[in-house]
């Protein structure tokens, strides 16, 4: 007899009942991703910096019937994210999932690039990624239901790229934190994945799509499947990995690449 339930296929991506936090929520893939978690039944956190911005999300959510609140913070400011898990803890009862999609780059090569600006990169992309997992992780156990974590790395995590010695080092840095954080709360079944994009399409990123630039040619030639990415296929495998549908699966840095990384 066939050992898979009609139960669990009919609801493997399901995410009713669940408190799901998304940083970097104004970007284009974070609030691509808060608002697909909500048509899967999730209570949604939002927040970033821009409060405006938080706002408008939040009036765009409930017109659609998402239940969600917002708060402005910066995810480098530990009292800020104290102050954002006070909030779910107030409005939900404590977060199931997080969604780490915030990040900040400046490109500059070794020879340019001062030691300050390196930190700043670091402390934006790594060490807020520390602080936001470690109250969530916390959280978490304490409330005994297990949970997932989610960190948005990059392609360039573990394929250099000149000018980008600080970024590169940051997202190696989430992805082998990642692996290492899933060891430590597996045992209170939380699971924690990088999800690895390329070049996505936003209002940063518009540029780069134009078929005719020297640019769209140059990515294509490092990029099997043809084309750059669109909002659907980051949010695909960024739900995935919330569901239950993903539950076997932890300390894994997941190729969003497009066929790069195999290339």
């Amino acid at each position: 007899m066939v050992k898979v339930r009609k139960d669990f296929v009919a609801n493997m991506f399901s995410l009713n009942d669940k408190t799901a936090l998304v940083t970097g929520a104004t970007g284009a893939l974070g609030s691509a991703v808060a608002k697909a978690y909500g048509y899967l039944g999730a209570k949604v956190v939002l927040t970033a910096r821009n409060e405006n911005k938080l706002e408008e999300l939040v009036k765009e959510f409930e017109a659609e019937g998402i239940d969600c609140v917002c708060i402005a913070a910066d995810p480098g400011n530990e009292k800020d994210v104290a102050s954002v898990f006070e909030l779910i803890d107030k409005t939900y009862g404590g977060p199931d999932i997080l969604t780490v999609c915030h990040g900040y780059n400046r490109p500059k090569g070794i020879l340019e690039q001062s030691v300050k600006e390196w930190e700043d990169i670091i402390t934006a992309d790594l060490k807020s990624v520390y602080s936001v997992c470690k109250i969530a992780s916390e959280k978490m156990v304490a409330r005994g239901k297990g949970g997932k974590i989610l960190i948005t790395s990059s392609a360039r995590s573990k394929m250099g790229m000149k000018g980008y010695t600080g970024y590169c080092a940051s997202k190696g840095g989430c992805d082998i934190m990642a692996q290492a954080m899933a060891c430590d709360l597996a045992e209170h079944k939380i699971n924690v994945n990088t999800i690895n994009p390329t070049v996505f399409r936003s209002d940063l990123t518009e540029w780069m799509f134009d078929p005719d630039s020297e640019v769209y040619k140059n990515f294509l030639k490092r990029l099997p499947i043809g084309r750059l990415g669109e909002v659907e296929d980051f949010v695909g495998l960024a739900t995935f990995l919330v569901s239950p549908a993903s539950d076997f699966l932890t300390g894994g840095n997941y190729d969003a690449t497009g066929g790069y990384w195999g290339n």
